[in-house]
């Protein structure tokens, strides 16, 4: 059994998962969710204890790792955390937010006596499930030591980046990459449709050449067969690509092609599919909606 008292508090998608890897592990868990059903639910398939209130829940804590939904809602996690938690206590937050927000975090853990992770991740739903996320971390190196085994129970790659706020900055740089590959993607597969030529041909000959990547093995098929219920919604990557743009224009850079695939999903918003993955981006091609 391991010695070090962990709270996890998020358990929507990826924190539930990622908190059951923790227990299966030997770990001390305890948990926090908003929703109270969802913990109890938790309970029931994995090792620990729950509290009612992230006061409670973060008062014994060593390390208390986050992975809730937006800056506001780690904002208003962290003022209860930064009041309940005991000094030494380190904070980790895996929710991706703004990098202007980290480094916040990281100057209040600092005057709290505590020290604080930024560890945005990449893997989606599934690689949460599997224990193999890409865990981007920023702070300090002496922090990240102390909490690498912990991060390494649910991710296949754990990497210190920079200073805090730099795991967020990479994890721009991740969501920039997976939607040029999706739309490039979309395009492509929207051309096969009309030419006759199925996925699992296109897969098999492409995987392993310079156009391969995740998205065409994974998404290929689903894609051409209208198959969009993979966990990662168009409401969460336009979040998310809002943040790339606010850090992009702050340091004088132009991201047209994000831009331009920005509006993309939120014309799809409009279409009915702000909770479709977000493979759905090869709806641009065609007028169907939701419910038609």
């Amino acid at each position: 059994m391991q010695q070090q008292k962990i709270t996890f508090i998020g358990l929507g998608a990826m924190g539930y998962p990622m908190a059951g890897h923790l227990a299966r592990k030997g770990y001390a868990v305890t948990v926090y969710n908003r929703t109270p059903a969802t913990a109890e639910k938790w309970l029931e398939e994995y090792s620990g204890e729950k509290q009612d209130t992230i006061e409670a829940a973060v008062k014994h804590a060593d390390v208390i790792l986050t992975c809730v939904g937006n800056d506001n809602d780690v904002w208003s996690v962290y003022q209860k955390i930064f009041n309940a938690a005991k000094q030494a206590a380190i904070l980790v937050d895996h929710t991706t937010t703004s990098a202007k927000l980290a480094r916040k975090l990281d100057e209040k853990a600092k005057a709290h006596n505590m020290s604080f992770i930024d560890a945005p991740v990449s893997g989606g739903q599934a690689g949460a499930e599997q224990g193999i996320l890409t865990v981007m971390a920023g702070g300090d190196q002496k922090t990240f030591d102390q909490v690498f085994a912990i991060l390494e129970v649910y991710a296949k790659a754990v990497t210190l980046i920079g200073p805090a706020g730099q795991g967020q900055v990479l994890k721009m740089i991740n969501q920039i990459c997976f939607i040029g590959v999706l739309q490039g993607l979309s395009e492509a597969l929207t051309l096969a449709k009309a030419s006759g030529i199925d996925g699992k041909t296109i897969v098999d000959v492409l995987q392993h050449g310079a156009a391969g990547s995740w998205q065409m093995v994974n998404r290929t098929e689903t894609m051409m067969n209208n198959e969009f219920d993979f966990g990662f919604a168009v409401d969460w990557v336009r979040k998310d690509l809002s943040i790339c743009m606010e850090e992009a224009e702050k340091l004088g850079v132009d991201l047209p092609m994000t831009k331009q695939i920005d509006e993309k999903y939120k014309q799809l918003q409009e279409r009915g599919y702000a909770r479709a993955d977000t493979s759905v981006l090869i709806k641009q091609f065609d007028n169907d909606e939701v419910n038609s």
